[in-house]
């Protein structure tokens, strides 16, 4: 058990960087990304040597196409069967001042049967994935079935665009972080889940019910994580930002990538993943941290590969 299998949505991210927000007219610096956070985690992981296989659901249209190349120059391994959608899926993302993207999702998500992949030591879900009718039931099924074997990861990435029933979503996710061992989420992202509480709190809720981790991103404000032994906050590197696009699975891909090193990663590692210590989880957060900053750097979800990664660290 030497792979990961990341499970969700691969889509086109259609970004415009010139849109006039109050008027709605279309700038001239429109360009078109592969993406979608299960897909960016899965090259990311790929880019850092890790083996990778995922499973999605796009077309063999030319967007669908345009997925499989980039994937399999990245070196992810496409599950067979994830070809059988009527259309690739789009997210339309414009960008704010600040770089902040807000989406608009054209979307079908729908999985059947049991990937025909070797048994995997992590398996990593989120986004769409989790909450979207009818896939996301099969998506649930296939954590339980590999919870036996693999590490659970778990990214609520929530895009109410796509979510018909807030409270039906929010059970959801609910249920997904009781499987999960180790949640990623942003602080948008837990005031959405819970509002009357803060994040921190949530996040500490979160970690009675289940994952061994509970890490949360803050933008500018760096991030913290949560753990049996305590917590820990690294602060965000100073870079300038050229997009979010990707920041959050960036952040995803470099703390798996962290805990696949210190061997923390599988089901029979599970007691030594829950009994992480505040040390070690702290590198985890700076590695996650180090992989973000590297990709707001660069144009759409350009996730770092490991030679790149590592050269950012020995400049630390």
């Amino acid at each position: 058990m030497s792979r990961a299998l990341i499970i969700g949505e691969a889509l086109i991210d259609i970004v415009d960087r010139g849109q006039d927000r109050a008027s709605g007219r279309a700038g001239d610096d429109r360009a078109e990304y592969v993406g979608g956070s299960p897909l960016n985690v899965a090259v990311g992981l790929s880019r850092l040597g890790r083996g990778v296989d995922f499973l999605t659901h796009i077309a063999e249209d030319d967007y669908g196409r345009r997925i499989v190349g980039y994937v399999e120059r990245s070196g992810v391994q496409l599950v067979s069967g994830s070809m059988t959608a009527g259309r690739t899926p789009t997210a339309t993302a414009t960008l704010d001042a600040s770089g902040s993207a807000h989406y608009e999702f054209d979307i079908d998500w729908q999985l059947a049967g049991t990937p025909e992949v070797a048994t995997p030591l992590l398996v990593h879900t989120g986004s769409i994935a989790t909450v979207l009718e009818p896939g996301c039931r099969a998506t649930a099924a296939l954590l339980d079935a590999y919870r036996m074997s693999a590490t659970i990861s778990f990214d609520p990435n929530v895009r109410p665009a796509v979510i018909q029933d807030d409270d039906i979503a929010r059970g959801r996710i609910d249920r997904l972080v009781e499987r999960a061992d180790i949640v990623k989420a942003s602080d948008d992202d837990l005031r959405w889940v819970d509002p009357r509480h803060s994040p921190e709190q949530t996040a500490r809720a979160w970690l009675e019910v289940g994952p061994s981790i509970v890490a949360v991103t803050a933008g500018e404000g760096g991030a913290f994580a949560v753990c049996r032994a305590g917590s820990v906050s690294v602060p965000a590197q100073n870079v300038r930002v050229v997009d979010t696009v990707g920041a959050g699975d960036a952040f995803m891909t470099g703390m798996l990538d962290a805990l696949w090193s210190f061997g923390l990663l599988g089901a029979d590692r599970r007691h030594d993943l829950a009994r992480i210590s505040t040390e070690t989880l702290e590198q985890v957060l700076s590695t996650a941290v180090r992989a973000s900053a590297l990709t707001v750097a660069r144009a759409g979800a350009d996730l770092p590969d490991r030679a790149t990664l590592d050269e950012s660290a020995a400049q630390a």
